[in-house]
């Protein structure tokens, strides 16, 4: 009698747990890491009842293979301007329904219809900026205006690479003299020779760590997306930021939906949300990159309102290029890259 009794309650237990599981809609949000407030996903999920799954990845190439290997269903990305490109190439992406993404009118004019998705049918811009040197005014006593400082054997051990070789190959590209999107294979083996030659004097190609190591005054020197640039000097202030007279890249980081999704019309509503200019300003005073939602700046505290790291003035801009995907030599830039890291 007892057994049949315990037997009941654990089919009762089974039954409720099964009945207190999660019924929300659910969608998969693969983005960069340390690129988003948290607790904005929180606030979508409680205004919406939308459960979001969040994951990161480190480099758009990541983001592509894990993409292109499938097994997980993703519902939103937040690739660049190139990999955009690469990925619309290869049917990679569905069309926006704009109805369901009327935030979209916040968007500033000019960061809309970029060559990389010209009709804006397939992206969202999300944030921008540019790449450039930050330093540490108290190590470094030269002038900080040229890629060439970070080839200077004075800074030995003191230099920090991007450990993206989309972006460390242009940093090298640009100190030539050559246009970062150089489909001239000797323009790249120069450029990769450049690497090579550099190579003992960094102390180490880096991610999102570079934070911690430059706001703790372990390097003197390090390539880095502006944004992440404003959130280091608010932590340090011996730290300063510059653009190189040579150029640089001027990036554009959007939201995107895969042909993998599984609940497009919630997707865009996420999409949606973020361009919201509350949920924007919220966003971008946390991670500290450069909003494209003019209202949304408006909301931001002075000091990143006003600042010419995340918001250049037009003339600082002028010399930049954006990436274009360079697919058709991607075996190229692979074997730069694994010549580069692999070099002791």
């Amino acid at each position: 009698m007892k057994s049949i009794v315990l037997l009941l309650l654990v089919l009762i237990m089974g039954t409720m747990a099964t009945g207190c599981g999660d019924k929300r809609p659910t969608i998969n949000v693969y983005n960069w890491g340390d690129y988003i407030d948290t607790s904005i996903i929180k606030d979508f999920e409680e205004e919406y009842n939308i459960k979001v799954n969040y994951s990161t990845f480190a480099t758009n190439e990541d983001m592509y293979v894990k993409l292109k290997q499938g097994g997980t269903s993703y519902d939103v990305l937040f690739p660049s301007d190139y990999m955009i490109e690469r990925m619309i190439s290869e049917d990679m992406l569905v069309k926006l329904d704009k109805n369901n993404i009327s935030n979209i009118k916040n968007v500033e004019e000019k960061f809309l219809g970029l060559d990389f998705d010209p009709n804006d049918e397939y992206s969202v811009p999300y944030m921008w900026g540019t790449v450039g040197i930050i330093y540490n005014k108290k190590m470094v006593d030269d002038k900080v205006d040229s890629w060439d400082i970070l080839w200077n054997e004075k800074y030995k051990n003191q230099i920090i690479m991007l450990y993206s070789q989309r972006d460390s190959i242009a940093v090298a590209l640009k100190k030539l003299g050559y246009s970062m999107n150089t489909r001239d294979i000797k323009e790249l083996e120069e450029a990769k020779q450049e690497l090579i030659n550099q190579k003992p004097l960094v102390y180490a190609y880096l991610g999102d760590e570079v934070k911690d190591v430059m706001i703790g005054g372990e390097a003197a020197l390090a390539v880095v997306w502006s944004g992440d640039a404003v959130a280091m000097i608010r932590e340090n202030p011996d730290l300063e930021y510059a653009i190189p007279k040579e150029g640089t890249n001027l990036w554009f980081d959007n939201m995107v939906i895969p042909k993998s999704t599984k609940n497009k019309e919630v997707a865009e509503k996420f999409i949606n949300f973020m361009c919201r200019p509350d949920i924007a300003a919220k966003n971008a005073d946390y991670i500290g990159y450069s909003t494209p939602i003019p209202e949304a700046v408006k909301l931001l505290p002075e000091d990143i309102r006003n600042s010419k790291v995340a918001y250049p003035e037009n003339e600082k801009i002028e010399n930049t290029e954006i990436f274009k995907d360079p697919k058709d030599i991607i075996q190229v830039y692979d074997k730069i890259w694994t010549d580069v890291t692999s070099e002791q």
